[in-house]
């Protein structure tokens, strides 16, 4: 008769074989090292951008080849930065987005020390889109239930068959594991690759959602309350009391509308906010700043 206690150990050592080859070590001013995994297989490399204490990096790729690695850009909003190692012909693993379940086993690499190690819990928590409290957008809020040593920050969430679920963290909430999940991964990678940084747009105002009268074909904007004396809004020309109704075509209802337009654009580029002014319709085009 077969023990339960066995097949359980013998599927978490095959899932931990299966995906150790894309894990990597990540030293860059740490004293134990941090974790990090394959991206593609020309030496793209992903890791949490906390972990990065200093700009020259060094890789320990599965087999024990250390190779130099440089910084393509960070993002400290998601967590998530993009390395470039000096190796090719890399084990790059497929990103299982299927389904999640609260309660589902996981596991979490990492490669803190000599040899990659392994922890496994649960899924604790799923849920939408989630906003960082560093203005950052998570596709999906994911929770493990499980301990990420030191050093684990930028290793992957495997499941119990060892599928690649996401990159682990503990940077985005205080003494809290979560879990970037595959589609921010590619649209942050995209913008690292193609700028260098995620570059987070920045306006300058503070605003607070007002009900509009009927006939402006919505029922609420967000009313200008605070300018920051020489931000990108404040030199655009929008004003004190200025009700913003759409920014592009998105419309605007809350805070969180405008935070998420933002996010669709990067720092540099110019927007058009439609707007009411002392009652009367007016456009104006802000020029996104780029936030510290």
């Amino acid at each position: 008769m077969s023990n339960p206690l066995s097949e359980l150990s013998k599927a978490i050592r095959s899932a931990v074989r299966a995906a150790a080859p894309s894990v990597v070590r990540v030293e860059a001013g740490r004293w134990s090292g941090s974790t990090g995994v394959v991206w593609s297989a020309d030496g793209q490399i992903i890791t949490a951008a906390h972990t990065l204490k200093r700009s020259d990096v060094h890789i320990t790729l599965a087999g024990g080849r250390e190779v130099a690695a440089a910084v393509v850009g960070r993002d400290p909003a998601t967590d998530l930065a993009l390395l470039k190692a000096e190796a090719t012909d890399l084990d790059a693993p497929d990103w299982d987005e299927g389904e999640l379940e609260v309660g589902q086993v996981v596991l979490a690499l990492g490669w803190p020390g000599k040899a990659v190690r392994a922890t496994m819990g649960i899924l604790s928590n799923l849920g939408g889109e989630w906003r960082t409290p560093a203005g950052g957008r998570l596709e999906r809020y994911i929770q493990p239930d499980l301990t990420l040593y030191p050093g684990f920050s930028g290793g992957p969430l495997i499941s119990g068959e060892g599928r690649f679920l996401g990159l682990n963290t503990r940077g985005l909430r205080r003494d809290v594991a979560l879990t970037l999940p595959p589609a921010t991964l590619r649209r942050v990678v995209e913008r690292l690759q193609k700028h260098g940084s995620a570059g987070r747009p920045y306006l300058g105002i503070s605003a607070q959602p007002v009900r509009l009268p009927e006939g402006q074909g919505q029922p609420s904007g967000l009313m200008v309350v605070g300018l920051e004396p020489a931000a990108p809004a404040a030199r655009a020309g929008l004003l004190m009391g200025d009700i913003l109704l759409r920014l592009d075509t998105a419309a605007l209802h809350r805070m969180e509308d405008l935070l998420s337009a933002l996010s669709e654009h990067a720092a540099g580029t110019q927007v058009h906010f439609a707007l009411l002014r002392g009652g009367k319709a007016q456009e104006v085009a802000v020029t996104l700043g780029e936030r510290e």
